[in-house]
């Protein structure tokens, strides 16, 4: 429970509790062109260590049928019109069943999601994240690769592919000497993770810094478990 908060009637000079934040009630103040001077936003983790430990209690929730998060109303939305506050990026494989927002339980606003085919870290995918870091300050960047993954399955075959494909498969790198399509797939979550650390002056200083961590995570589909790569940050509590 709020405490009230207590303001004077204009002519009365008597005290009375002001109204607490009420979704429908924000969401019509905004839709009549009305300010609105209370944000729906939850606290946001500011260290890598607690961005992760905040994500890893959210795959737990949704690992365990038991997703709880309630920041995606359209009154958040709307609160959140005029800027964007997020605590976590991601660069995730464009896969119909890896949603990072489902799978960690996140709300509007929490994740700055890039997504192509096979996660990799190319100059657009870069400059997004960088983005995220610099602008947004985004304290954690997860490299979210999946079991399965079609295209290191592809890169891995060596099969030719059609189209543009050839363009995104010279990106993957599913490691020499892979013995399984499991073991391709971290390859590639480690090689774009390096890459993109190795590539970006903007996120390679942020972690210099310790503004920014960066971990690689892989989603088993037919599990629902999450690996963490070696090199994340340690995780820390964080009650949110």
């Amino acid at each position: 429970m709020h405490t009230p908060i207590f303001t004077r009637r204009p002519l009365l000079g008597l005290p009375c509790p002001r109204r607490r934040w009420s979704p429908r009630r924000h969401l019509r103040r905004v839709r009549a062109g009305r300010s609105v001077s209370v944000s729906p936003t939850r606290p946001r983790p500011r260290t890598p260590g607690a961005a992760l430990g905040f994500l890893l209690e959210g795959h737990r929730r949704f690992a365990s049928g038991s997703p709880r998060d309630r920041f995606r109303t359209p009154a958040h939305l709307a609160a959140l019109s005029g800027e964007q506050h997020p605590w976590v990026a991601f660069l995730g494989c464009a896969d119909s069943r890896v949603p990072p927002e489902i799978l960690f339980d996140l709300g509007i606003g929490d994740a700055f999601t890039v997504r192509v085919a096979g996660n990799v870290a190319s100059a657009e995918q870069i400059a997004s994240l960088e983005f995220a870091v610099d602008v947004l300050d985004v304290p954690l960047i997860v490299i979210l690769g999946h079991s399965g993954c079609g295209a290191v399955d592809a890169a891995l075959s060596g099969a030719a592919a059609p189209g543009s494909l050839p363009a995104l498969l010279e990106h993957v790198l599913p490691g020499p000497g892979a013995r399984s399509l499991d073991e391709a797939v971290a390859a590639n979550v480690a090689h774009q993770l390096k890459y993109l650390v190795e590539e970006s002056p903007v996120v390679r200083r942020a972690i210099d810094e310790g503004r920014t961590g960066v971990a690689g995570a892989i989603e088993d589909l037919s599990t629902g478990t999450l690996r963490l790569l070696d090199g994340h940050p340690p995780p820390e509590p964080f009650d949110g």
